[in-house]
């Protein structure tokens, strides 16, 4: 099976870096603790959450806040604590692109907000219920249905996984991100724990992380409901590439064959 039938999407490769920055994984799990309250920000925003920059910062420095809700607050925390797990695995040398590591992520990301959390959906008492993605005025996208013991969510994780070991770094990050959110293998924090499989991979490679910058995410939201109905990542895989912290320095395939043909790119 090829590499778009296994995810269940396509895009066009070349808008993918073949020559993206690397550093020390020491360098990349610094920066990534340093921005650590941006990326909880950036990621709360992504879902809605009214919490603000400086509540979210006080927030991790132990400090409850009056006025929000308790379930607000606990996303918070959650998307920290998941944010603490990560880099911890990363560090250690025990982050994995596995089913193993997905799971456990989403069962810190979405505890308590997901119907169930922690195991793919129809793995555990909820055997029935689909849940979808709404697209607005666009409609709604149904993922596969939950099936006791999920048979095919598991088949196309792993159908998916091994086909994306033929990729370089940064397009297996960034397509995994895609596939989680597109399949939808738990009731609920897809995006969010993509993301942080994504990140995963990009900082075991000694590539920085990536967050949605909360300025882009009303055009992150258009775009993924593009990529749901059209199927096509193109447009998100240059999204996330010009998300990255050195997305100038970063080449795509056609302008790193106009270098070597001694072409100076623009």
């Amino acid at each position: 099976m090829n590499l778009f039938d296994a995810l269940g999407f396509r895009w066009d490769r070349s808008a993918v870096p073949t020559s993206v920055p690397s550093h020390s994984l020491e360098r990349v799990c610094f920066r990534f603790h340093k921005m650590l309250p941006e990326f909880v920000w950036d990621a709360s925003v992504l879902e809605g959450n009214p919490f603000t920059f400086p509540e979210v910062k006080t927030l991790l420095d132990g400090v409850t806040i009056g006025g929000r809700k308790i379930s607000d607050q606990e996303q918070i925390l959650n998307l920290a604590e998941g944010a603490k797990r990560l880099l911890a695995m990363v560090k250690n040398g025990q982050f994995t692109l596995s089913k193993a590591v997905f799971t456990e992520l989403n069962g810190i990301v979405a505890r308590k907000e997901a119907l169930e959390w922690g195991v793919f959906r129809g793995e555990a008492q909820e055997t029935n219920y689909t849940p979808d993605v709404g697209l607005g005025e666009r409609g709604r996208y149904t993922p596969l249905p939950t099936l006791p013991g999920a048979p095919e969510l598991n088949r196309v994780f792993n159908e998916g996984l091994a086909a994306l070991q033929a990729c370089e770094p940064f397009e297996r990050a960034t397509a995994f991100f895609l596939f989680g959110a597109l399949q939808k293998f738990f009731f609920d924090g897809n995006k969010r724990t993509s993301r942080f499989m994504m990140n995963g991979v990009l900082m075991s490679h000694g590539i920085d992380a990536i967050s949605v910058p909360t300025a882009k995410a009303q055009e992150f939201n258009e775009k993924m409901v593009d990529f749901y109905l059209s199927k096509d990542a193109t447009e998100m895989m240059a999204f996330l590439v010009g998300c990255h912290p050195d997305a100038e320095a970063i080449l795509l395939p056609a302008e790193e064959n106009r270098n070597h043909a001694g072409v100076i790119a623009p």
